[in-house]
């Protein structure tokens, strides 16, 4: 199915997103109406301002306790019918209770979820920085700081997916443990990066310029409505702020991770981890050191060898005949053995021997 197709399909989830939004953004009105009119009652000024502040705190606990849970086992729900759609070309007739199934029997607990969710967000977030460096680094030369910043917003909107794609890749390899499913998503994810980049140039660029919309429209609205009755602008571009976030995770939000999940979901299960991304993911992130190490103890991970032709020709686009001709010439990854292990500290593949080439580490 295509992800025009499986968006529209699977609006149900995208109308709940909105409906939980809506009621947060309800409630966030009403606290609003009753902080003003403390606010009024002991003066106004600085009174206001204070209100304010207690309201926009108040609102951030509001939503951080709704989306932590009820957010989140949407989200889950949706990648699993997602998953579904792109590996059977079906829907299941029930969406809702699928996605619960699902969830309840892949997670069995719920913090099972955050917790790997947490820790693939996390390092993703790490891996993204060093982006930021390079465009930190770059931005001496004159008229690049422009371009960097670019490229650091597409990368971020691009990457900012990978955890809704390595949890459908968990539903999908339903006979590994959980961390180590996210794992090898991870590296599944990164060792298909240059195409996945690809496929999401154009809709992020859509993504960026709805985003855009969905922000300038409601603070264009609100602060209209405020000034007409006199109201405090500054809440008005509050107000404002929590809206276009509703209307970017329903709708915008949805739309990209449908994008980036097709994607993902076409290459992963073919997929062959032919070469170590485990030790150097581990060495720029601690976040996915942590998801590795635990998901060690759910199983042996190894890598599978592949010929240097495989290598070549997903990583660096050589074509079959170049490949040929220097077929004596092999990867160094691509050619450990199938039972390849790693370090449990610092995740150097080790072939043989009692302790870690690297750290030094004793091997059990």
């Amino acid at each position: 199915m295509k992800a025009k197709d499986i968006y529209f399909k699977t609006m149900k989830f995208v109308w709940l997103k909105l409906a939980l939004g809506a009621a947060i953004t309800a409630a966030a009105t009403i606290l609003l109406a009753i902080f003003m009119l403390i606010g009024n009652a002991i003066g106004g000024g600085g009174g206001m301002y204070i209100m304010l502040l207690i309201w926009l705190a108040s609102v951030a606990v509001i939503y951080k306790l709704a989306m932590s849970y009820i957010g989140y086992m949407l989200k889950a729900g949706h990648v699993a019918v997602i998953a579904s759609a792109v590996t059977t070309g079906q829907l299941p007739d029930d969406q809702f209770e699928y996605g619960k199934q699902m969830v309840k029997s892949r997670f069995a607990a719920s913090n099972v979820y955050f917790v790997v969710d947490r820790l693939v967000s996390g390092a993703v977030r790490q891996l993204q920085k060093i982006v930021g460096k390079t465009g930190d680094f770059l931005s001496v030369v004159p008229g690049m700081t422009a371009v960097t910043g670019f490229i650091q917003t597409f990368i971020g909107i691009a990457l900012g997916y990978v955890d809704e794609c390595c949890l459908g890749y968990c539903f999908l390899k339903s006979e590994d443990g959980a961390f180590k499913a996210s794992c090898d998503g991870v590296v599944i994810y990164f060792q298909n990066a240059k195409k996945l980049l690809k496929d999401a140039a154009i809709t992020t660029l859509i993504v960026m310029a709805l985003t855009l919309a969905s922000w300038v429209v409601p603070l264009v609205i609100f602060i209209g409505i405020f000034q007409m009755f006199h109201w405090n602008i500054f809440a008005a571009v509050l107000l404002a702020i929590i809206v276009a976030a509703v209307l970017k995770s329903a709708f915008i939000d949805s739309w990209m991770m449908v994008k980036m999940m097709v994607s993902y979901m076409e290459v992963a299960p073919s997929t062959q981890i032919t070469f170590d991304l485990y030790s150097k993911l581990s060495g720029l992130s601690n976040k996915f050191k942590e998801l590795f190490n635990k998901a060690k103890q759910e199983g042996p991970i190894n890598v599978s060898p592949a010929p240097a032709m495989a290598y070549g020709a997903s990583i660096n686009g050589v074509s079959n005949q170049q490949q040929n001709s220097t077929s004596n010439v092999q990867d160094e990854h691509t050619a450990q053995p199938a039972s390849t292990s790693f370090c449990g500290q610092c995740g150097t593949p080790i072939s043989d021997g009692k302790f870690c080439p690297k750290c030094g580490a004793s091997v059990k």
